[in-house]
């Protein structure tokens, strides 16, 4: 593992611009760009409400922030004629998290719950939204899910993904619950939140859970699944290819759980066969992307770092 980048401020999301430059959205407000070896980021945009993700299509990049979703230009170098798409969305303990744009050129946005365990008056909360890029036709497409943070689309199927923080009332330290969770995300799925949710030590659903979709793969309880990332590189071993990484930001009030990479491997059907750890040492790891060589980025959100991870004898 080596550092790519540095000096960023709690880096949150990362995506290639059609410039071939990495785009990064910080916490405190701004869009920067990186290349191998920066030290100072550029900056490109200021003044964002806690800016989540983003992604491109074509020219445009979509930034999703508390509240809303905007849209800019990239030309000539700068980001231009910035546009709030979508304003007025439910926020409170969370906000509005990753977007990514679906194989059917629609945009997918996670939209956390505005609180930890409760009835959401409002449909746009605890879901995933899906709205054309030009901020119409705007719905909630999959329900039940606390805090879907992470979205990536499976590049051989177009499968979307979203990684979910399960919610904090239950369990104990002796037997924590509950486990977070990796889900594929269906257009009028319901997920289960906040009546149920997914037991961390018998790995199934429990409460009531009748007409709710199970989840992909189990994850570590109180992980805060975080960043996903396809692996669609060649400088891995072959088994990797196809593999799905997620960045699991850690707990909050202590190291037990989280602050690693983790790598699932997934069926034919979509499901995980396995979960395996695959880089630990991080403050809090937050977003991934697979580098133009094959290697994996990972943005650590508590030192601004963005390190790589290649296989042996690969650059």
């Amino acid at each position: 593992m080596e550092i790519f980048a540095r000096g960023l401020s709690h880096p949150t999301a990362m995506a290639y611009g059609p410039d071939g430059r990495i785009y990064v959205t910080e916490t405190d407000g701004n869009v920067v760009s990186i290349t191998r070896d920066t030290s100072k980021p550029r900056v490109l945009a200021r003044g964002l409400r806690t800016p989540l993700g983003l992604a491109w299509l074509g020219r445009k990049l979509f930034i999703s922030e508390q509240g809303r979703l905007e849209r800019t230009l990239l030309s000539r170098g700068r980001l231009v004629r910035r546009k709030a798409l979508v304003s007025g969305l439910p926020f409170g303990e969370h906000q509005q998290d990753n977007v990514v744009v679906g194989r059917d050129g629609r945009l997918y946005l996670g939209s956390g719950s505005t609180c930890n365990a409760c009835r959401e008056r409002d449909r746009r909360s605890a879901a995933i939204l899906s709205l054309r890029p030009d901020g119409r036709d705007l719905r909630a497409y999959a329900s039940g899910l606390r805090n879907p943070y992470g979205l990536a689309v499976q590049p051989r199927t177009g499968r979307l993904y979203a990684s979910v923080n399960g919610q904090d009332n239950l369990g104990t330290s002796r037997d924590p619950e509950p486990a977070d969770t990796l889900v594929v995300i269906k257009r009028g799925a319901r997920y289960g939140w906040p009546r149920c949710w997914p037991d961390a030590r018998t790995l199934r659903m429990a409460g009531r859970c009748s007409g709710v979709t199970a989840p992909a793969a189990y994850l570590e309880p109180h992980a805060a699944a975080a960043g996903l990332g396809f692996y669609t590189g060649k400088s891995f071993p072959p088994g990797y290819r196809g593999s799905l990484f997620v960045a699991e930001w850690g707990q909050y009030y202590s190291r037990r759980f989280g602050r690693r990479v983790v790598r699932v491997e997934l069926g034919p059907g979509g499901r995980a066969r396995r979960v395996v750890s695959f880089a630990s040492g991080f403050q809090h790891p937050l977003a991934l992307l697979v580098d133009r060589r094959g290697g994996l980025l990972v943005a650590d959100w508590g030192n601004g770092v963005v390190y790589r991870i290649q296989a042996d004898g690969h650059r």
